[in-house]
């Protein structure tokens, strides 16, 4: 596990009193954390234990029953998702949510549309300020490309990738627009230990270059490796939180996670 620095102690996100509730069910209850400057942070739980409900929260695609979420010191209360993403708030989500007719550039270029500042005349008229903003948007792309060890795919179409280089594929897609937290949900499902292994070191990348990571994974072993701090959800509440040693071994995290006492 790496170790944080003086200079990261100040938080980047905060939720304060986050609830949802859907119906009768209370999926998030009361929450309370927060995420310090280029932490890598983990979120375990059992299933339906209300951790993607905290990711949706975060970004606005679920309606809070109470809370708020804070980013940067700013509330997030009634933002739209895209200006959540705007703010530097970018999610990759657990299934593949790729374009798949389009090829791994492309795609990746994509990614940056947030961040561009090409009007629709520079685009229409393709003024020299356009092809700066298409030059550096390639050139980026490039970057990627070789981060995420796509190299040799970029004419590729999304969809003729393997599942473990889609998932590299998203996580480069959502790397483009420089975002300042990075939501990763589930990134290791349906991965080989080799293919864990190469992503591991893709997260342990990003974290170094100075992004705040928040991650959302059923292996224990794993986020035991990789996280600063880890929170344990169950029924919607946080059961603990601290770092992964002391959490592996809380005998309530044993009971409601790992299933035995």
């Amino acid at each position: 596990m790496d170790s944080m620095t003086s200079s990261q102690n100040v938080p980047i996100l905060r939720s304060e009193k986050l609830s949802v509730q859907f119906g009768a069910l209370r999926a998030v209850n009361r929450l309370d954390f927060h995420i310090y400057h280029g932490e890598l942070f983990g979120l375990i739980g059992p299933n339906g234990a209300g951790k993607t409900t905290v990711f949706n929260a975060i970004t606005n695609t679920v309606p809070l029953s109470g809370g708020d979420v804070h980013f940067d010191g700013k509330s997030l209360h009634g933002l739209k998702t895209h200006q959540i993403a705007v703010l530097g708030i970018v999610r990759v989500f657990q299934a593949a949510t790729i374009f798949s007719r389009i090829p791994t550039m492309v795609h990746i270029m994509n990614g940056l549309d947030c961040r561009t500042k090409a009007t629709m005349w520079s685009s229409l008229f393709r003024t020299s300020f356009f092809y700066r903003e298409e030059a550096a948007s390639r050139k980026r792309a490039e970057e990627l490309i070789e981060f995420a060890n796509l190299q040799g795919l970029e004419e590729h179409l999304a969809e003729s990738l393997t599942w473990a280089q889609q998932k590299r594929l998203m996580l480069a897609t959502a790397l483009a627009a420089y975002p300042k937290l990075i939501l990763l949900d589930e990134p290791f499902a349906g991965m080989t230990a080799d293919e864990i292994a190469e992503m591991i070191a893709l997260i342990r990348a990003i974290r170094s270059s100075g992004m705040t990571v928040f991650i959302i994974d059923h292996n224990m072993k794993v986020m035991q490796q990789i996280c600063d701090r880890i929170m344990v959800l169950n029924f919607g509440q946080k059961l603990t939180e601290g770092p992964p040693d002391e959490v592996s071994c809380n005998p309530h995290v044993i009971e409601a996670y790992l299933g035995y006492e």
